[in-house]
């Protein structure tokens, strides 16, 4: 597995960055996450644009511009065995001695690596997966992808206790989004999401899902989402690039729906799956 580390591609074991940079201090740095279908990134430049607005969220100057990244993302891919990946990509602000102030001369650390790309089955969609709700206690700059992701995992991590695969959060009495995922709502045939804010990331999957919904005359509403709507849910999904759109069918022990995948979720599955092969294999 090969790894790029400020203009370097070299093993992934071999990269090596000071215990003085300020992202392994501070969480200084920002992330993107990009999955790559037949050696092709999809939507690179959307990914690119939410890294930009993520720099600019935490005052870091971009490195490259989007032709730089763009040619050292390609090469990277290129030089994968695996044809499907999950590329990340890391920012941070560099090496400095440490202290809450920006340092003034340093230059941002750079790091990239990609690994195989690992989605659910059919069988684990077909199933659904269970969730918890939690309290969203995180800060309120959610929609900078910021590395510093202490409290998602901590949030996750309760998931994980109850033998669940996420944790949906709530602020003020109103759904935001899973620790590591995007959540839809159906309700009476009509889907609905949170809308995009400071509160939320809004993921790429996410706008993928809204679009597709648009394209094919599914009846859908962005707005603000309250926690008797999402436990009256007919149906829930979770969204991401590696879960794609997965049924929760349980939430907090209680049953969701049917207590299986609906219809809008596997009709949603089936369109994605179809725009995978017409598009992100094109």
């Amino acid at each position: 597995m090969n790894a790029y580390l400020n203009g370097d591609y070299l093993p992934l074991a071999d990269a090596k960055v000071s215990v003085l940079d300020r992202g392994f201090i501070f969480g200084d740095g920002v992330y993107e996450l990009v999955p790559v279908y037949s050696h092709k990134p999809f939507r690179l430049d959307e990914h690119l644009r939410r890294l930009q607005g993520s720099l600019d969220g935490i005052r870091l100057a971009n490195p490259h511009d989007a032709a730089g990244w763009r040619e050292r993302i390609l090469k990277l891919i290129d030089l994968q065995d695996v044809a499907d990946q999950s590329l990340y990509i890391q920012v941070t602000r560099g090496v400095a001695p440490r202290d809450h102030a920006f340092p003034q001369t340093v230059s941002p650390t750079v790091f990239m690596f990609a690994q195989p790309l690992v989605t659910a089955t059919p069988a684990q969609k077909a199933a659904g997966v269970c969730a918890v709700t939690a309290i969203d206690n995180r800060w309120l700059r959610c929609n900078i992808k910021a590395i510093s992701l202490l409290a998602n995992i901590l949030l996750r991590q309760q998931a994980v206790d109850a033998d669940c695969a996420e944790t949906l959060m709530l602020r003020d009495g109103f759904l935001t989004e899973g620790a590591a995922s995007n959540i839809f709502v159906v309700k009476d045939g009509v889907l609905l999401a949170p809308p995009p804010s400071n509160l939320m990331l809004t993921g790429i999957t996410y706008d993928v899902v809204r679009e597709l919904a648009v394209a094919n005359g599914m009846p859908h509403a962005v707005r603000a989402i309250s926690e008797s709507e999402l436990r009256a849910a007919d149906e829930l999904w979770m969204t991401s690039s590696t879960k794609e759109i997965m049924p929760i069918v349980r939430l907090d022990g209680a049953q969701v729906g049917a207590g299986v995948p609906g219809p809008l979720a596997q009709q949603m599955d089936a369109l994605y799956q179809a725009f995978k092969q017409a598009v992100m294999r094109a």
